[in-house]
C-alpha cells in the first residue's frame, strides 16, 4: 500500500484537508462551490476548482482502496439498467447491487444488448472472483443470453416487482445528475458513479432500522475505515 507521502506529494494543503473535500462531495448532494464555502467556513481557503481536481484525482483511487477492503458482497445479484444522456447521445449505466442494497459495481456503455450485458457480467464476476448464487433481473432478453453464456449455472429471477431493490439503487444517482446538470462524459459519468457508490455503501447505515448506541458505533467504524482507505 502506498504511503501518506507517495498519495498526496506534491500537494499544498494537508491530506486531512482534502480527504474531507472528497467525503463532502461524495457523501452529501452538493456542489464544488458548496465544498468550497463550507470549507472557507472552517478556515481553508480552496477554489472550487481546486475541489474538482482533488475529487477527480482522489476519488477513484479512495473507491478502490474500499472495495478492496470490503471484499466480496452478497450471493444474491440484482442488476438493472438505467439510460442517461450525455452530450445529447443516451448511454445506458448498468448497475449491480447485492441482497442489502450495497453497490457492488457500476458500468456505462453505450449499448443495451447482450454484448454490453456479457461485458458487465465479466467485470462483476473477475471483480468478485465467484459468480452469484441467485441473479435477479426484469425480462430483458440480453440478461437470460449473456446468463447462459457467462453464468450457466445461476439461478435467473425474473419475477415482476422481483428487482424492485435495484432499480431503487438508481434513485441517488438521479438527484447527482440533476445537481450536475447531467454528466459532461462518459469518462466522467463512470469516475464519479464508482466513487460515489462505494462512498455510499460505506456510509448507509439503515439509521431507522438502529438504536441511536448502534447507529453511532457503526457510523464510528465507517469512518475509521474511510481514514484507513484515504490514508490519513
Amino acid at each position: 500500500m502506498k504511503t501518506p507521502k507517495s498519495l498526496y506529494q506534491r500537494h499544498r494543503f494537508p491530506p486531512v484537508i482534502i480527504q474531507y473535500a472528497v467525503w463532502l462531495y461524495h457523501r452529501f448532494s452538493l456542489s464544488f462551490r458548496d465544498v468550497e464555502d463550507l470549507l472557507a467556513e472552517r478556515g481553508v481557503t480552496v477554489s472550487y476548482e481546486t475541489v474538482r481536481r482533488w475529487c477527480t484525482k482522489f476519488g477513484p483511487r479512495y473507491a478502490t482502496r474500499l472495495r478492496r477492503r470490503y471484499g466480496r458482497y452478497g450471493d444474491i445479484w440484482h442488476v438493472d439498467e438505467v439510460f442517461v444522456r450525455i452530450r445529447g447521445k443516451q448511454q445506458y449505466l448498468y448497475r449491480a447491487v447485492d441482497q442489502d442494497g450495497d453497490v457492488i459495481d457500476i458500468l456505462v456503455q453505450g449499448k443495451r444488448n447482450t454484448r454490453a450485458a456479457v461485458r458487465f457480467f465479466r467485470r462483476l464476476i473477475k471483480r468478485q472472483g465467484v459468480g452469484p448464487r441467485r441473479l435477479v433481473t426484469d425480462k430483458l432478453k440480453s440478461y437470460s443470453a449473456a446468463r447462459r453464456q457467462v453464468m450457466p449455472r445461476t439461478i435467473h429471477f425474473t419475477d415482476r416487482y422481483a428487482n424492485n431493490r435495484a432499480e431503487v439503487s438508481h434513485e441517488p444517482t438521479r438527484q447527482r445528475e440533476r445537481l450536475m446538470r447531467r454528466f459532461k462524459s462518459v469518462e466522467q459519468a463512470q469516475r464519479f458513479l464508482s466513487a460515489h457508490g462505494m462512498v455510499q455503501n460505506l456510509f448507509r447505515l439503515g439509521r431507522h432500522l438502529l438504536r441511536a448506541k448502534n447507529y453511532r458505533l457503526f457510523r464510528m467504524r465507517a469512518f475509521v475505515r474511510w481514514q484507513q482507505a484515504t490514508c490519513v
